[in-house]
């Protein structure tokens, strides 16, 4: 095990420095990805302030919860979104087989070997939104309001990481997966906004067939003291769990798909 975690992190070394050795296109790439969803969050702001609630929300609130939202999703994507997208190029070419036969995890060796540093614009406009929320809301910070916003954070981000694999999974069966990513997209653009705007079917969606209503609404919601619907009560740590049972579910996911992989032959 001690072996096993030191090569992962020499694979990660190796790529950090590879990914270092152009630092003027990654602060720009950071850059262009910070504008990029700052433009959509312009968008939600005017949306907000025109009509000065949304959903029950204020934009202090909106604002805290895109940041929480932007941020939970990076730290999960940096070490699947790139990695298991291409699941289906490797897949296709066969490069996946020669993972077969190394002596470590093939989705170990995926997420390490290819850990994307380039979202350090989502990662500091998620913290600067945050920041800049707080004083506008009525927290009562303690010790376990600030344990709950840690491993809520955290569930998010294994949330996306656990997501993503179940995507990135379905390669191994039907060869293709790249589709997937933009099905997920889609309900993924759907959990930045507040869950009461949505009609209960798809609140019910959000909150259990496709959970990204745990990537931020439901977390968030239980910060501020906010009623979340169909959960109720059990919001905080149903926003805590969230992450961690994804994983277990994505484990089972990916070994199964795993086992049903017939090679590039089919």
């Amino acid at each position: 095990m001690r072996h096993t975690l030191s090569l992962y992190l020499h694979i990660m070394r190796m790529q950090l420095r590879t990914r270092l050795q152009y630092r003027g296109n990654l602060v720009i790439g950071w850059v262009a990805q910070a504008f990029g969803y700052a433009s959509v969050y312009t968008t939600i702001w005017i949306i907000a302030s025109r009509f000065e609630r949304l959903g029950g929300w204020v934009w202090p609130e909106i604002a805290f919860m895109l940041g929480f939202h932007v941020l939970g999703y990076a730290l999960g994507a940096v070490f699947t979104l790139v990695q298991l997208r291409n699941m289906e190029e490797l897949v296709r070419l066969g490069t996946y087989d020669t993972l077969l036969v190394r002596p470590v995890s093939p989705w170990a060796f995926l997420a390490f070997s290819g850990i994307n540093i380039e979202y350090g614009g989502h990662i500091t406009l998620g913290i600067g939104l945050m920041v800049w929320a707080l004083p506008q809301l009525a927290i009562d910070w303690s010790v376990l309001t600030a344990l709950q916003f840690a491993a809520s954070l955290i569930s998010a981000a294994l949330l996306t990481g656990a997501m993503l694999t179940m995507v990135g999974a379905m390669a191994l069966v039907l060869s293709r997966s790249r589709y997937l990513f933009g099905i997920y997209f889609d309900f993924w653009e759907l959990s930045r906004y507040p869950l009461t705007i949505f009609a209960l079917p798809l609140q019910f969606l959000l909150l259990s067939v496709v959970p990204l209503g745990y990537m931020a609404y439901v977390p968030v919601a239980s910060l501020l003291g906010k009623p979340v619907p169909l959960i109720g009560e059990a919001a905080p740590l149903a926003s805590i769990l969230a992450g961690p049972a994804a994983v277990l579910v994505a484990s089972v996911v990916w070994k199964a798909c795993q086992r049903r992989y017939q090679g590039a032959g089919g």
